[in-house]
């Protein structure tokens, strides 16, 4: 998908964002010249640095959704973190690398994911002949023949045992063969087994690793986490849950984990995409006092890691140099210039996104491929309830929740989940009694529903 055109890329973001066309070109080009700079001689590509956005504009008009969407098309690593979190009390400089560490486990999961499935095929035989074995084992032979018997003239084999036990070999490969044909086809699905599998549950020692003490306890778990042998449970559960089990037991055996970390590290620093979000919070307003000098100190801590440096994480050093990082902020009460300016200077692409109109929140409502009448829809359908809304319907919630934004705070395409919620309120909760039904939501039960919100200018609860 990396190699799409960037009006390619733009075109697909239509299908599930409305408006914010300079947004989308600004974002694309950006993943464009991620394709161009694989391309580059070795030397130029590592001189190549991202451009970082900053995307300026209200709550609710699709700043995070650009982002997350231009990951899942590009199936880069992504993550999304609170600027302002950095600012919480007992806040220290090192924590603010956990963003990059946060990274490198997604990327982790991409890449395990991926390979798990490539092996998916060895491992669901690996699984089948376990799950055989488990339920017609092997009976073990009663008493086995000590060598030095033979020497001192002690009891030998003779043709007969062996003719026993080769015939009774032979009958249980034939039942096993007989209870894989059943489990293929299924018969054996809801029979209840009992199976051995590794337990995975995290130890005291990776829970203090993987917390706040990270940075002490990298090479902990790896100096002791293999001094101990691997802890099994024995669970009893159907035989199709036993073979989804074992299933995974025996792709992770599989997959090479050293070559994991290594692409994953790989996809991280040349593919990730961090999303900085309420970057304006931690704007500095008309000088350094108070509170102020704490979100300078924070943007100060936040500057070597967008500028290019080296974090340290469990699974190796990763750079964050070709990282590409998106800031986010409304803000209303202060200004890109508010932001220090060596800070600035690290995100040149600036775009700015307009408030959603009447229009747009009818687009909204019905265009895109996961547009929320189209989900509405689908969900009660799921009830055996057939719904339908007419065009004077749904322009009536569009002008309800332009009106209610206006009224309170304006929270942009968010509006429109409370509303809808307070439109199909009955719908959904008598659904289970009208199965089978025909329900078409029409202007006039829009009105209806929505008649309090005209008349009650206390609006509050419908505030997210």
């Amino acid at each position: 998908m990396a190699e799409l055109t960037p009006r390619e890329i733009v075109a697909e973001l239509d299908k599930f964002i409305v408006g914010q066309d300079q947004a989308k070109k600004v974002v694309a080009i950006a993943l464009r010249n991620r394709y161009r700079r694989r391309r580059l001689p070795e030397k130029l590509r590592e001189e190549f640095m991202p451009k970082n956005i900053l995307m300026i504009g209200p709550t609710g008009v699709g700043k995070t959704e650009i982002a997350r969407r231009l990951a899942r098309l590009a199936d880069a690593p992504f993550i999304k973190v609170e600027a302002t979190k950095f600012t919480e009390v007992g806040y220290v400089g090192r924590d603010v690398e956990s963003m990059v560490r946060e990274l490198v486990e997604t990327s982790i999961r991409m890449v395990k994911t991926g390979r798990m499935g490539t092996v998916a095929e060895p491992a669901a035989r690996h699984a089948e002949d376990r799950l055989v074995g488990i339920l017609v084992p092997m009976p073990g032979r009663e008493r086995s023949l000590n060598p030095l018997e033979v020497f001192f003239g002690g009891r030998r084999p003779d043709e007969s045992t062996e003719a026993v036990e080769a015939a009774q070999r032979e009958r249980i490969q034939q039942q096993r063969e007989a209870v894989r044909q059943k489990l293929r086809n299924g018969e054996l699905d809801n029979h209840p087994v009992e199976i051995e599998i590794e337990d995975n549950t995290p130890s005291m020692l990776e829970i203090f690793t993987g917390s706040g003490m990270e940075e002490m306890g990298i090479n902990l778990q790896d100096m002791f986490g293999n001094m101990f042998p691997k802890r099994v449970k024995r669970r009893r559960v159907t035989v199709k849950e036993a073979l989804r089990l074992l299933e995974q037991e025996e792709a992770q055996k599989l997959i090479d984990m050293d070559e994991v970390q290594a692409e994953a590290i790989a996809r991280a620093e040349n593919d990730g995409i961090i999303f900085l979000d309420e970057i304006d919070k931690i704007a500095a307003r008309g000088g350094s006092q108070g509170p102020d000098v704490s979100r300078e100190g924070v943007q100060r801590d936040i500057l070597p890691i967008v500028e290019g440096s080296t974090v340290l994480t469990k699974y190796g050093p990763v750079k964050t140099d070709h990282i590409l990082f998106i800031a986010a902020g409304a803000f209303h009460t202060s200004k890109p210039s508010d932001l220090i300016p060596e800070l600035q200077g690290r995100f040149p692409m600036r775009v700015e996104l307009s408030s959603l109109t009447e229009k747009d929140f009818r687009r909204i409502l019905t265009e895109p491929e996961n547009a929320l009448l189209k989900q509405y829809t689908a969900l009660l359908a799921t009830e055996d309830i057939q719904l339908e809304f007419t065009d004077d319907a749904i322009d009536k919630i569009a002008a309800f929740a332009v009106l209610i934004n206006e009224r309170t705070e304006n929270i942009g395409a968010r509006r429109l989940h409370t509303v809808l919620e307070r439109v199909l309120e009955e719908i959904s909760f008598a659904a289970p009694e009208r199965a089978g039904e025909r329900i078409v939501v029409d202007d006039e039960y829009v009105t209806e529903r929505l008649a309090d919100v005209v008349e009650d200018r206390d609006l509050s609860r419908f505030i997210l």
